[in-house]
């Protein structure tokens, strides 16, 4: 048995989910369900639609949220089952299905509202996202905390890549400072907003509300939650992390170096892309990685 570990935004690509709808019956039907859940046709887009049109947070979110699911319905049919569960920012709403505590359906809704309200957040707010290359994980946190301006330090990708979040000039000021430190780079994201800081505050009012009032399940394994990278099948603690999650930094490194030191050392991958083989292949080069699907 393995840890299943779930991707977030950024790992959408054209035509995404086609061949696993081909190919499989049940997938074709979970994705026959999310359109009429979303009253739009996802499949669509994610088929046949532009890089442009899966870039959009409401249609990106839910595209690798269902991506991932269809993935684990095909891995999970041949009597595979996790160990534990985590996912990247995003990713954790499919870890959570995983695992059994929330619903696909319900995963679907949430996920679906987290990026409209996300997006609302873009729109009323002046924010983006720069990744720092290079530098120690304390002195870019340090760095940020001492900083006069509004930016975080918000994902703990692995070890020399951590990326920032905040107002848009904080951002790019910041950036020069880090360049001074040493970085060897510090490059803007091409991201609609500053996500996981406090500009994220107005979508984290709306999310929380939907969260109280989702069904939650004792999870069938552990999850480890972006928030605190500590492990937890306590359904309220989940939620309360789950809520958090939205203006607070995604410790991936640290949540990696916690399940190890927990003995747990294979991974499996499952939805789009293979960012988060190569991040925990950076974390520790010593443990198994995989995708779901080859």
């Amino acid at each position: 048995m393995s840890v299943f570990v779930f991707p977030g935004q950024g790992s959408q690509f054209k035509g995404m989910g086609h061949d696993l709808y081909q190919s499989n019956e049940e997938v074709k039907k979970l994705f026959e369900e999310a359109d009429d859940l979303l009253k739009f046709s996802l499949s669509k887009i994610m088929f046949e639609g532009d890089e442009e049109a899966l870039k959009q947070t409401k249609v990106t979110q839910p595209a690798i949220f269902l991506h991932s699911i269809a993935e684990l319905m095909v891995y999970e049919s041949k009597n595979n089952k996790p160990l534990a569960v985590a996912g990247h920012s995003l990713g954790e709403f499919s870890s959570l299905v995983a695992n059994k505590t929330i619903s696909f359906r319900d995963g679907l809704i949430l996920v679906s509202l987290r990026a409209k309200a996300m997006q609302k957040a873009c729109d009323n707010s002046s924010g983006t996202m720069a990744a720092i290359l290079g530098l120690e994980d304390k002195l870019i946190r340090e760095t940020c905390q001492e900083f006069d301006g509004n930016v975080i330090a918000a994902n703990f990708n692995c070890p020399g890549q951590v990326v920032i979040s905040g107002e848009i000039n904080a951002v790019k000021n910041i950036c020069e400072v880090f360049n001074s430190l040493g970085a060897r780079r510090s490059l803007i994201l091409p991201v609609g907003g500053a996500f996981h800081s406090s500009l994220m505050n107005e979508a984290k009012n709306q999310l929380t509300e939907a969260i109280n009032n989702t069904s939650f399940n004792t999870p069938i394994c552990p999850v480890y939650q972006n928030v605190d990278a500590a492990k937890t099948d306590d359904v309220q603690t989940i939620k309360k992390n789950l809520i958090n999650q939205l203006t607070a930094p995604v410790l991936w490194t640290q949540t990696i170096n916690n399940m190890i030191n927990d003995g747990l050392t294979e991974f499996v991958e499952i939805g789009p892309g293979k960012v988060l083989q190569g991040l925990i292949r950076k974390i520790n080069r010593e443990v198994s990685t995989q995708g779901a699907l080859g």
